[in-house]
């Protein structure tokens, strides 16, 4: 059983027990447990000595009895991203710009209201005597305005937007839109009008753009919610923003809710052991799609991650996601979309889109848009120094695309190693397919101009 000091903390077991300062700040926490100064610098000598293990029980203390200080919660942040515990550092983070926020707004509102007359609908009024009289106060009133998180907005895009990835679209008809575009059907078979699809796959290929296509092919509003809207410092927080997300989606019903990096919000359990708080995150995300409280009828989840194998399992079970489909790089048809797109209205003289479409296989969309931008500002900088426009040519491109590596590779190779180990029930054979593909593959030459 591990023992513990004085000082509230495990005792130091290492070479910094020799470190005449580490030994003089404990000796005063000894006889000032609460003084949070003298913590504060105990921590800066532990990081310094690269001991930021030991750190760790004194940044909790310092984050029990001095929550309200910046300071403080700034030396917190740094000890856990030390340890690499970067999903706490996150949340603290974000707690910290949510009450930054919240202190900004309650030092301009005293001031407002202190310039306003106190007459009229802003005097101090009676109670009322009968519910009529409250009723017709209410009616006269302005409501308050709703918290809102994130973007909920109509999509504008659907898949006919989409060049090429006609394997993906067609998984995603068949598997996802086609039940939900046949309501009698779906009702004959008491299929209800909700579900939940992860996009998984390297990063750059198009998950966040499917999913708003998604959105659109239903007609639905798209409510894009990001990791600093539900994270945040105080316990129980976090667990009710999950959930006022979900009321908000169910009141624009029919909504296609797209959580961005479900790993980060999503994580195993199994890793949560330096951040307990976020198991509650976890957990109040399994209730809400199960809709244990509501009804998330007409509420389509959808999620992306790079990382499918740290997201919990429970996430994954049948009535959850239960539908997943893989992004894999852009094939050849959706390349010549992505580069079509990005050189639209520039000028461009003659350049060779089918040479450079075969000599980007593996590059993802993200990839090749950088590309491009690399062409374009290196013809900017011939521009300006001959005084007229120089246009985007082949050898631009060909001159970018050697300095622009694709992305995908180290992602690639992450994933061989699940697919190798990992992949006993099957859920990478996609994958292992697509690798195996790619094993046998060599890379095209550089295009021909």
């Amino acid at each position: 059983m591990r023992k513990f000091n004085s000082v509230g903390v495990p005792p130091i077991e290492s070479r910094m027990t020799t470190d005449g300062v580490i030994r003089a700040l404990e000796a005063a926490l000894r006889a000032s447990p609460d003084d949070l100064e003298v913590r504060s610098h105990l921590i800066e000598r532990l990081l310094t000595l690269d001991a930021a293990d030991d750190a760790v029980p004194h940044a909790h203390l310092l984050l029990e009895h001095g929550a309200d200080d910046d300071a403080a919660l700034e030396l917190a942040i740094r000890v856990f991203r030390a340890v690499g515990d970067d999903a706490t550092a996150a949340a603290l983070d974000a707690g910290r710009r949510a009450q930054e926020r919240s202190s900004e707004e309650s030092d301009t509102e005293p001031e407002e209201r202190r310039a306003m007359p106190v007459t009229g609908d802003d005097a101090i009024l009676p109670v009322p005597d009968t519910a009529d009289e409250l009723l017709s106060k209410w009616d006269s009133s302005t409501p308050p305005e709703e918290v809102t998180f994130g973007e909920l907005a109509a999509s504008e895009v659907t898949l006919d937007d989409i060049g090429g990835l006609d394997e993906v679209k067609r998984q995603l008809e068949r598997s996802f839109l086609a039940p939900l575009r046949n309501p009698e059907m779906a009702a004959a078979f008491r299929k209800s009008a909700s579900g939940g699809l992860l996009l998984w796959g390297p990063p750059g290929c198009g998950k966040t753009f499917l999913a708003r296509a998604t959105a659109g092919e239903m007609g639905a509003n798209f409510y894009n919610v990001g990791l600093a809207d539900i994270l945040d410092m105080w316990i129980g927080a976090s667990e009710r923003n999950l959930a006022a997300v979900f009321e908000a989606a169910r009141r624009n019903a029919p909504c296609v809710l797209f959580f961005d990096e479900i790993d980060a919000l999503g994580q195993k359990r199994s890793h949560l052991k330096h951040a307990a708080a976020l198991r509650g995150v976890v957990n109040q995300l399994l209730s809400e799609l199960d809709g244990v409280a509501d009804d998330n009828d007409g509420i389509f989840v959808l999620a992306a991650t790079n990382h499918p194998w740290d997201v919990d399992e429970a996430l994954l079970r049948p009535g959850r996601f239960d539908r997943r489909l893989l992004v894999l790089p852009p094939d050849a048809p959706a390349r010549r979309a992505i580069l079509d797109f990005h050189l639209r209205d520039r000028p461009a003289d003659g350049v060779d889109l089918a040479g450079l479409v075969a000599a980007t296989e593996g590059y993802s969309g993200a990839d090749l848009a950088f590309v491009v931008e690399s062409a374009v500002e290196q013809c900017l900088d011939e521009s300006l120094d001959a005084g007229t426009v120089v246009s985007v040519t082949t050898a631009h491109l060909e001159q970018a695309l050697a300095s622009v590596p694709s992305t995908v590779g180290p992602w690639l190779e992450t994933a061989r190693n699940h697919v190798t180990y990992s992949n006993r029930s099957g859920e990478y054979d996609e994958l292992e397919q697509y690798l195996r593909a790619q094993g046998g593959r060599k890379r095209p030459p550089g295009f021909r101009s």
